[in-house]
């Protein structure tokens, strides 16, 4: 059987609902939806519509949280699903798609990976490959920091990163990382061809052999000395000039 997994917080579990993520039991503090706001009642209405068991418990029962954003409602609900990207990749080619991937190169930091989420799913990004080592953890800390965002697109987690980055020039992507150590811009790289961009370690940077594989590197300037931007910073930055170059529309 499944490890269950926690989610806390309204917008995630409002998020986990509407994606139809299995949720087994929901979890209110007691007198938690007095003087309910929109989304308070949202999240109600939403788990009563979808036949979710709905308990009060004491504020005891959220102590084990007192250092998170909880706001009085935690929910237990069965692992997310992860794919692998060689049986995502040809349903993206056959539905027409210019296919946008993302490469995470060791991103640790939870509040990165939440926040690298949210901007992949916004700016579009059709999956977003992971490592199954060196990786943030896949769960109610990145469900929360991402606003549920985790639910919105698959994540494949990949044995062997080298391979999987063949596999993907084989399958006619550019790959492009985004790193200092290059001559060229983010700007002025042709991102109008299926791309997977690759973003690297807090610390260390993209893996040298990743390096060698890409096609293409992005260079972000660096006005005032500071050695590297955030890397939630640096995706958006890149994923918002690809979104420009292909004509997206942002709704």
């Amino acid at each position: 059987m499944s490890k269950l997994k926690v989610i806390y917080g309204i917008h995630p579990l409002i998020e986990a609902i509407k994606s139809k993520i299995t949720i087994r039991k929901l979890f209110f503090q007691i007198g938690w939806e007095k003087g309910a706001n929109i989304y308070k009642k949202k999240l109600i209405n939403l788990s009563k519509k979808n036949n979710i068991q709905i308990h009060s418990v004491s504020k005891k029962k959220f102590d084990q949280w007192k250092n998170k954003n909880h706001q009085g409602v935690f929910a237990i609900l069965s692992p997310i699903k992860t794919y692998h990207i060689e049986d995502l990749l040809p349903i993206f080619y056959e539905k027409k798609k210019n296919p946008l991937l993302l490469i995470l190169d060791r991103i640790t930091d939870v509040r990165n990976f939440g926040s690298i989420i949210r901007t992949a799913v916004c700016a579009g990004v059709d999956s977003i490959i992971i490592p199954q080592k060196n990786m943030a953890m896949i769960g109610s800390d990145s469900i929360k920091t991402s606003s549920g965002a985790l639910f919105k697109v698959p994540i494949c987690k990949e044995k062997n990163i080298v391979k999987t980055i063949e596999y993907l020039i084989k399958s006619g992507l550019k790959i492009v990382s985004a790193t200092e150590k290059s001559n060229k811009y983010w700007y002025d790289i042709d991102f109008s061809f299926p791309t997977a961009l690759i973003l690297g370690n807090e610390e260390n940077g993209i893996s040298r052999k990743y390096l060698e594989l890409s096609y293409e590197k992005a260079k972000i300037p660096l006005i005032k000395g500071i050695s590297s931007l955030n890397v939630s910073v640096a995706c958006g930055i890149i994923l918002y000039e690809i979104v420009r170059q292909r004509k997206n529309i942002i709704k």
